[in-house]
């Protein structure tokens, strides 16, 4: 059996060695976690054997290693203003070791490989073309649990805190392009270079709900609700939060994910 425990604790001891009083390091952490958490729930719902449900949860553990790495080079988890997080983690993991400290026993024969191609790909608009049908699902897994808490990380974490020092890259206001609103009626994701301002990376992280491969997936993240918030027009005192063209906006992006998945929000 996979010792879960003794690959939390190697995870934690991994992470707290960076500064754990800052905020990026302590939300990355708890999403860590989570998206552990869904893997493992999504692989289970899926009937995966209890090997691979194990590695499931242990792609999780492992997706956004990097990310610690990343905020001590740069200040910030915007990877078009630093480096791209999953092929740091894979380097770090694969090329420079950190996945030697980790148990190994109970997971499948072919764990290795699939984690790499997995963690590596967690991040990009489209998964490589070609893959078998088992890594694939791996694959495919681990960014359904990714964009699960991404919901939450983006709904629920200041902007300042979710950017850090690259936040002076993003404009306050701006509604959506009609590039980036192509992106919605075509139901697919947004390129990180069409993203602008705020907003446009308000419309775009709610894009990835087109992207959600499993019914588990999609069913969870319209219990979590947090992607009900990312599209609501007020806050909790009913002030509107955003302009008329966006708030007009917004409810296109919410009418196409509907549309998509064929149940409402």
């Amino acid at each position: 059996m996979f010792d879960k425990e003794k690959a939390k604790n190697v995870f934690l001891r991994y992470a707290e060695s960076y500064d754990t009083g800052n905020i990026l390091i302590s939300h990355k952490i708890e999403h860590t976690f989570r998206v552990a958490m869904f893997s493992e729930r999504y692989a289970s719902a899926l009937g995966m054997d209890p090997e691979d449900t194990a590695l499931a949860w242990f792609l999780g553990l492992l997706h956004d290693i990097g990310r610690f790495e990343q905020v001590r080079r740069f200040g910030t988890f915007v990877d078009s203003q630093s480096v791209d997080h999953a092929e740091l983690s894979g380097d770090i993991l694969f090329r420079d070791g950190l996945l030697d400290r980790f148990p190994a026993e109970g997971l499948p024969e072919d764990w290795k490989e699939i984690a790499e191609l997995s963690i590596r790909q967690h991040n990009k608009l489209r998964l490589p073309e070609g893959l078998d049908e088992r890594t694939l699902r791996f694959a495919e897994l681990l960014r359904d649990a990714d964009k699960t808490d991404i919901f939450r990380v983006i709904a629920s974490i200041p902007f300042d805190q979710r950017v850090g020092s690259s936040r002076a890259s993003f404009q306050d206001t701006m509604e959506a392009s009609p590039e980036v609103m192509a992106c919605v009626l075509e139901h697919r994701c947004v390129p990180a270079r069409l993203r602008r301002s705020h907003f446009e990376g308000r419309v775009s992280h709610c894009c990835m709900a087109f992207e959600l491969v499993f019914a588990i997936s999609r069913q969870t993240v319209r219990e979590e609700g947090w992607l009900r918030l990312l599209l609501a027009e007020t806050d909790a005192e009913g002030k509107q939060l955003w302009s008329d063209r966006e708030t007009e906006q917004l409810r296109i992006v919410r009418r196409e994910i509907e549309k998509a998945w064929g149940v409402s929000l």
